[in-house]
């Protein structure tokens, strides 16, 4: 498989960085089957499941409670304008955001609180009488433990002035280069005083408490409404909790209070980045008058630079090159955009890669869809629109037909005008329609009218494996063998998983007395339905057809289902040499505990028709016994081809059970 053929983003980082989803993810229950006959009959719902991948305290005595980067000298703006907003949250000017990993202990750093500039103490020099998580003294020359962060979102997030740090509960986490309090939580009080309630909303920011810190800017813009430092660190707070879009807002209302804030500028253009709306974001970025961040300004130029080249290759459907160019821009750091995870969906979908497009599309049921204003429109529709477009593809492909029209409808309301909706609406209807024509013909036997409708189906969805596995079983009805593999196979490639193709191969195969392919169709379904005694009969069948075939002794194989007594030496050997596994049960008439387990080995060869099941009484069969051995009763032992691969003595019905399940497959 291709560097492209899975996901290339670390998932699980982005699943924990955007929970938020409002996107349903929408499924087909109603998987209906058709008079039951020795082959899975026709698909009306969903295919089978796929078959089974340090920190510092500050030194500053400004009771604004200003907190800013580690570098004075790189602030983007005039000092008079920041100067206006102390008490803001912001983190360090890097040049990535690995610099803030990659501090060095002992290393000092300068921090601003207003107009001033202070030197923070070594990290293994803190003040005598710190408090210490643990609640101990801290003395002076202790050395103390740096906290490990992570920069939201998959690494590459750089939220405003700074990059924004999340902590997790209880975790003393911190923005970059923010100093950390090492005292417990404190107390809330019920202060009137804005700055005192903003001073304290910092202290538990830099804590990592990101929702005290939240309550307690609401508290000061409550008293204060328009003060535009305390809607930015709300809006750093907002971005702490995984909130985006929210953060957004906050930081408009900043700029609105006050246009020429450089810093809730920056933020902003960030968020936006990160949500892939380039335009936006360089209003903000480069905002006028101001020296752009350069690290910001590389990302928004390569965000910029591989959503052109996504767009085009999409639009000339040249889907391996969309997929790459997907996922470069996410990795350059579009990666809270559910449009550009909708689009590399959609690229894994027409490369026929079902299973791993639809995984990618439900990454953005934790972002963020319903963003207003913020939406973007990368691919001529609205992101909220595409999502669910890219949805309907999806889910007709896996035949659920249904929910495709419900998504492409919701995407037709969103953007009524876009022709691309539309022409995809009425085909999903034409082709549903088709299905479900098919499907009554078929139930009313009417076998060849069926095929003409799945064929109707097919004109318009030529990629659609229900509808092909469908039509083979018309033809597996009308004695058309061939006809039917070749359906199968049709399905097969868009859905090499697809169960219910293997299964209605492998029977139009073993018609055709092709008992090879037939036996390795039914060995993959043995491995997904181990307990399935259909699958286990047929292919059992299949491998004796195959033998006679190959003009090899059959007249030892036998299909499970019972426990067979074996009492001579002769008997046992050629038993124990079947291809199948066998089960031995070494016994004795006299002996309780051989006397409670053999029912329940009685249970297992039911469950279990492919392995054979046997038993000896060590007492009538002493022979057998000095052979293998046995000494202590109830042995068992399971033979492969007449080596024994495991022996269980006295064993728990759990354990007997669980290697009779192991050597079934």
């Amino acid at each position: 498989m291709s560097d492209f053929g899975r996901p290339m983003l670390e998932i699980n980082g982005l699943t924990d960085r955007l929970r938020n989803s409002s996107l349903t993810c929408v499924e087909d229950k109603n998987v209906l089957e058709i008079n039951k006959p020795d082959f899975r009959e026709l698909d009306l719902g969903s295919p089978v499941s796929p078959l089974r991948n340090g920190p510092t305290t500050s030194s500053s005595s400004s009771s604004s409670g200003s907190v800013s980067g580690r570098n004075n000298t790189s602030h983007l703006g005039p000092k008079k304008s920041d100067s206006s907003h102390s008490g803001e949250l912001s983190g360090s000017v890097e040049s990535s955001p690995k610099a803030a990993r990659g501090f060095k202990p002992g290393h000092a750093r300068s921090y601003s609180s207003g107009g001033s500039s202070v030197n923070s103490p070594q990290l293994n020099a803190l003040p005598t009488g710190n408090i210490c998580p643990s609640g101990k003294i801290l003395k002076t020359g202790m050395a103390s433990k740096s906290t490990k962060t992570d920069v939201l979102g998959s690494g590459t997030g750089y939220y405003g002035h700074g990059s924004i740090m999340r902590g997790g509960s209880g975790q003393k986490q911190v923005g970059s280069g923010v100093g950390v309090d090492l005292g417990g939580a404190h107390t809330v009080n019920n202060s009137s005083d804005p700055e005192e309630l903003k001073r304290l909303g910092n202290e538990s920011y830099k804590k990592g408490c990101f929702l005290e810190a939240l309550n307690l800017y609401d508290k000061a813009i409550v008293i204060c409404k328009g003060n535009a430092a305390y809607h930015c660190n709300r809006a750093a707070a907002l971005i702490g909790l995984k909130r985006l879009s929210e953060a957004m807002r906050e930081c408009q209302e900043a700029i609105r209070l006050d246009p020429s804030y450089v810093r809730a500028h920056h933020r902003l253009g960030s968020l936006l980045l990160s949500f892939g709306q380039v335009e936006k974001a360089r209003a903000h970025i480069c905002f006028q008058g101001h020296q752009p961040d350069q690290v910001e300004l590389h990302k928004l130029q390569a965000v910029e630079k591989h959503i052109g080249k996504c767009t085009d290759a999409r639009r000339v459907g040249d889907w391996t090159s969309t997929l790459r160019e997907a996922s470069a821009a996410i990795a350059s750091g579009a990666d809270a955009s559910p449009q550009i995870f909708a689009c590399r969906a959609e690229a894994l979908l027409k490369l026929h890669q079902v299973e791993d497009a639809e995984s990618c599309l439900s990454i953005t049921r934790k972002h963020e869809l319903s963003t207003g204003s913020f939406q973007s429109k990368n691919f001529g529709m609205l992101s909220e629109a595409y999502v669910f477009f890219v949805q309907a593809q999806i889910d007709l492909a896996l035949g659920r037909f249904e929910n495709a029209v419900s998504a492409v409808e919701r995407a037709g309301q969103i953007e009524p005008r876009n022709i691309e909706v539309s022409v995809f609406l009425n085909n999903v209807r034409l082709v549903g329609r088709a299905r479900a024509r098919g499907n009554e013909l078929f139930k009313s036997e009417r076998y060849t009218e069926a095929c003409a409708a799945y064929g109707e189906g097919l004109r318009r969805d030529s990629s659609n494996s229900v509808l092909y596995c469908n039509r083979a079983a018309c033809w597996y009805k009308l004695g058309q063998w061939q006809r039917s593999v070749d359906d199968c196979n049709r399905a097969l490639s868009f859905q090499p998983n697809y169960t219910k193709a293997l299964l209605r191969r492998a029977a139009s195969n073993t018609k055709l007395e092709r008992w090879a392919e037939a036996v390795r169709d039914y060995e993959v379904l043995k491995k997904e339905l181990p307990y399935d005694n259909e699958v286990a009969e047929s292919l059992f069948h299949a491998q004796v057809a195959l033998k006679k075939s190959r003009g090899e002794d059959v007249h030892n194989m036998k299909f499970g289902g019972e426990v067979e007594l074996v009492s001579g030496l002769e008997q046992f050997r050629a038993a124990i040499s079947s291809p199948c596994a066998s089960v031995v049960h070494f016994k004795a008439a006299s002996n309780l505990q051989c006397k409670q387990i053999s029912p329940f080995l009685d249970t297992l060869s039911t469950k279990h028709p492919s392995i054979n099941f046997l038993k000896v009484d060590v007492e009538e069969s002493p022979a057998i016994a000095s052979a293998e051995n046995v000494r202590i009763v109830p042995t068992f032992k399971i033979y492969k081809r007449g080596s024994r691969v495991k022996e269980m003595i006295c064993p728990s019905q759990e354990v007997l059970e669980s290697s009779v399940r192991h050597y079934s497959v």
